[in-house]
């Protein structure tokens, strides 16, 4: 005991005479900097890979399994280079359902297409994604791929350029990235609260959609992603909803209703304009109705995305 009064005695006397800590001077003259990011991207190729994992988790919390979905596509400007619109080449895609033997996905080895000015070309697709190679689509074996692992297909496109050009690029009518200026800012980004179709073919109907909440978009700060210095962009969906009706079969119609909630970050290089870095976690809630017993079913989905924009020679060595 009187040891402890010892050692009690001598400290409490070191930290009334210890010397007062200071906080270190910063200059935030970079914090208050504005920055544009809304000049346009350079026009040269650019190299992108995205992986999709989509796992479905019982209502337990198990992990019952995930998909993994893998698109290498290139912004290539030899695409309509004498017209309006950028022009993509998807490389390669392959799925690897259950995480386990890699397929190919034959139909859209080097397919290209030009994105719209606008968010449908004259066919009334989004983002000019025709909708005929995804119907009925087959692996490298020659198997016809379930319709909604067709569809999980078709919406990484959409997904890609929801960041890549809906989120990180202006938007004409404002509300999107050029009200971005001073990090801290924050934008209720005009797709916000927007309802695109989801139809797809002749296995997801018309009348399928997908509602977003109030996007946020907001200006976090600065990173550095393939020696490029990025404007670092969040966004958040809030509260979004859907409705997918469903024909697997010609006489049998499923109606699946839920909510999803997504957020991620966008890194966005201040040299070239380019995204160079996305991410995205997307919760999915949805029930089922069935025209035969059970009658309803209830699903637990996470998704995640990562996008990396790479050099020529990585992007062909995947």
């Amino acid at each position: 005991m009187k040891s402890f009064r010892f050692i009690l005695f001598v400290v409490v006397p070191l930290l009334l005479h210890a010397p007062a800590t200071h906080s270190q001077s910063v200059d935030t003259g970079l914090l208050d900097r504005q920055f544009d990011l809304a000049a346009p991207h350079v026009h040269e190729a650019q190299y992108f890979v995205m992986e999709s994992r989509l796992t479905t988790l019982a209502l337990d919390g198990t992990r019952l399994g995930t998909d993994v979905y893998k698109l290498l596509l290139m912004f290539d400007p030899k695409i309509n280079k004498h017209g309006t619109g950028d022009g993509y080449r998807c490389v390669r895609f392959t799925i690897s359902p259950g995480d386990s033997v890699i397929l190919q996905i034959p139909v859209l080895k080097n397919w290209t297409y030009v994105l719209p000015e606008s968010g449908y070309d004259n066919q009334g697709h989004v983002l000019g994604i025709d909708h005929g190679h995804f119907e009925n689509i087959q692996d490298d074996k020659g198997q016809a791929l379930p319709f909604d692992k067709a569809y999980h297909i078709y919406n990484a496109f959409i997904d890609f350029h929801a960041f890549c050009t809906i989120f990180a690029d202006p938007t004409t009518d404002g509300h999107g990235i050029q009200d971005l200026n001073v990090i801290g800012d924050k934008v209720v980004h005009a797709a916000a609260f927007s309802q695109p179709p989801t139809n797809l073919g002749s296995h997801i109907a018309e009348g399928s959609f997908f509602r977003n909440g109030e996007i946020i978009l907001a200006f976090k700060g600065l990173t550095v992603e393939n020696g490029h210095p990025c404007a670092l962009i969040g966004y958040d969906s809030g509260s979004s909803a859907f409705k997918m009706i469903m024909h697997p079969m010609p006489d049998l119609e499923i109606i699946a209703v839920g909510s999803s909630h997504y957020w991620g970050d966008i890194a966005k290089s201040l040299n070239n304009q380019w995204m160079q870095k996305a991410t995205m976690v997307e919760l999915v809630i949805a029930e089922s109705a069935l025209p035969m017993p059970p009658g309803k079913i209830n699903s637990v989905v996470e998704r995640t995305i990562s996008i990396h924009n790479v050099s020529k020679d990585a992007f062909y060595q995947f």
